[in-house]
């Protein structure tokens, strides 16, 4: 156990007025207030919050007006490119699939593989979901498996509890590893994105095991079916694992999840076909042809090879870069630092975003799309999408300004005095916090990064450590988030009742933050 030994006296002499510190957590208790208790839209919480946060670092923290419109460039830009742009395309991607059909192929497969209950539950939520959660993220991981679940005859509140429960670990990496490529960005650590994405994994190791064994645990209860539910836990758990913490050492944030989905996918099918032992008399089995399963792969397989070949370990990204990419330069002033310092947007041809947008489309017409109809559902998908585009833009924008201003340095601080070396034990509950309000990992990591990095310099810790622990905690809180809750009970045919489902699933996500805290503090 390390000891963070930056005396409290020193952290308390820092000059601040409680009138500032109460000004500082203006924002953030008011997105508590719209978002937790009133119930008010993700968008118009932002925007509202976004106008409350620009007065506040007016007048009370005197930013300039001329500083907060250059803030506010930077951060639409810092939402759109690439944030904004990868959210499209990984739900772009979704919906291809969807308007292909193939997603009812791939929904067949996984149907067909086993008739144990306990394989079919890891499969479909910790498997396939996180499968989808690396891929596309924003519900689809929830709403598909449990959709399924029912439909194998599962009771609706069980599977999405159960989808709910498992909907965690891999939202870290979620949407082609958005969350922390963000967190990375936000905090001023791009270069570190492989160091923080293996922090990120050791953080939620234990959690690789445990999530596992609860959902087999709760899929059958029986005393003589522990030993089995704990093999299945240790060799599922093993394998997330161990791919998913050399896929973000060797690769980046990009794939974990994606990589090790597909490793516990193959693992759990292989532990499916070598226990079978009855066959189902009444169950018709769809069989699909090689093509068919070819296609209905296509999108995810192609988008895969993209990520692989531009990531950093053949290191064609760094070779093209120069050649297909522009930097927006911005000279905003740092009131922490108090001098002007250079903010910096690149565009790329060959971001996340663009390679989900190319294997979404080649995938498209693989499956039989017209490219005409492919280019129509983009439309339609941003359309879908426009509340979203509001609120992340909202988020990181008064997220830029907190920061700029002076504000987050200030919670920093506080937050610092207040638990002193013991606050790497809270640290995840903060981005638990984060995600419970705005339903997004990403989000959290977008409104509580800066901070995480701030009270780590006033405690002598790993900057990169506590970020990390943001972001581990913000995968607990997609567990009880009322957004993912929605998609639940929206699925499962279950609206109205919401909290019962929040009832049942607040005690996995209170375990989930506890054992997320314990190996912050003592890894740390």
């Amino acid at each position: 156990m390390i000891i963070y030994a930056l005396p409290l006296t020193q952290i308390i002499t820092e000059t601040f007025t409680s009138f500032e510190l109460l000004l500082a957590a203006t924002p953030v208790l008011l997105l508590i207030l719209l978002l937790g208790i009133l119930k008010m839209d993700g968008e118009k919480s932002a925007i509202f919050t976004l106008i409350v946060t620009i007065f506040i670092a007016v007048w009370g923290y005197h930013y300039s007006l001329s500083e907060i419109g250059l803030t506010l460039v930077y951060g639409v830009l810092k939402a759109i490119f690439p944030i904004l742009i990868i959210i499209l395309m990984a739900i772009f991607s979704y919906n291809v699939q969807v308007y292909t059909q193939k997603m009812e192929v791939i929904k067949d497969q996984f149907s067909s593989i086993s008739t144990n209950k306990s394989i079919q539950v890891l499969l479909l939520t910790w498997g396939f979901g996180g499968l989808l959660e690396g891929m596309a993220g924003f519900g689809t991981a929830v709403a598909i498996p449990a959709a399924i679940l029912i439909s194998l005859g599962f009771k609706p509140i069980f599977s999405a509890v159960a989808s709910l429960i498992a909907n965690s670990v891999a939202t870290g990496f979620g949407a082609v590893g958005t969350p922390i490529i963000v967190l990375a960005r936000e905090i001023g650590m791009s270069e570190h994105l492989q160091s923080i994405s293996s922090d990120v994994v050791i953080q939620l190791s234990v959690l690789m095991f445990l999530i596992p064994f609860i959902l087999v645990t709760l899929t059958d209860r029986r005393l003589n079916s522990i030993p089995r539910n704990i093999f299945l836990s240790l060799l599922v758990g093993g394998i997330s694992l161990i791919v998913q913490y050399f896929s973000a050492l060797l690769i980046g944030a990009e794939t974990p999840a994606i990589l090790g989905s597909l490793a516990s996918i193959i693992v759990i099918i292989a532990i499916g076909k070598i226990t079978e032992t009855k066959k189902s008399e009444n169950k018709v089995i769809k069989k699909h042809s090689y093509k068919e399963i070819i296609q209905a792969w296509s999108i995810y397989g192609l988008i895969l090879i993209f990520i692989l070949l531009t990531g950093p370990l053949l290191s064609i990204k760094k070779s093209l870069d120069p050649i297909v990419s522009y930097t927006f330069n911005l000279n905003i002033y740092d009131a922490i630092s108090q001098t002007d310092k250079i903010r910096h947007i690149k565009i790329s041809l060959i971001d996340t975003g663009v390679l989900l947008f190319l294997g979404s489309i080649l995938g498209g017409l693989i499956q039989g799309a017209r490219l005409k109809d492919l280019l129509s559902l983009l439309v339609k998908t941003l359309l879908q999408l426009k509340k979203t585009v509001i609120t992340v833009s909202g988020l990181i924008t008064l997220s830029t300004i907190m920061d700029f201003s002076g504000m987050i340095g200030v919670l920093g601080v506080s937050l610092a005095t207040t638990t002193g070396f013991l606050y790497p034990l809270f640290a995840p509950l903060i981005g638990c916090l984060g995600t419970f309000l705005t339903g997004s990992d990403t989000s959290s990591n977008i409104l509580f990064g800066k901070l995480q990095t701030t009270v780590a310099d006033r405690i002598g810790a790993d900057k990169g450590w506590l970020a990390a622990a943001n972001a581990s905690g913000a995968t607990g809180g997609k567990i009880i988030s009322p957004q993912s809750i929605a998609v639940a009970t929206s699925s499962c045919g279950q609206q109205g009742k919401e909290g019962e489902i929040m009832k049942k699933a607040f005690p996995y996500a209170l375990l989930y933050i506890i054992v997320a805290g314990l190996i912050v503090y003592f890894g740390g």
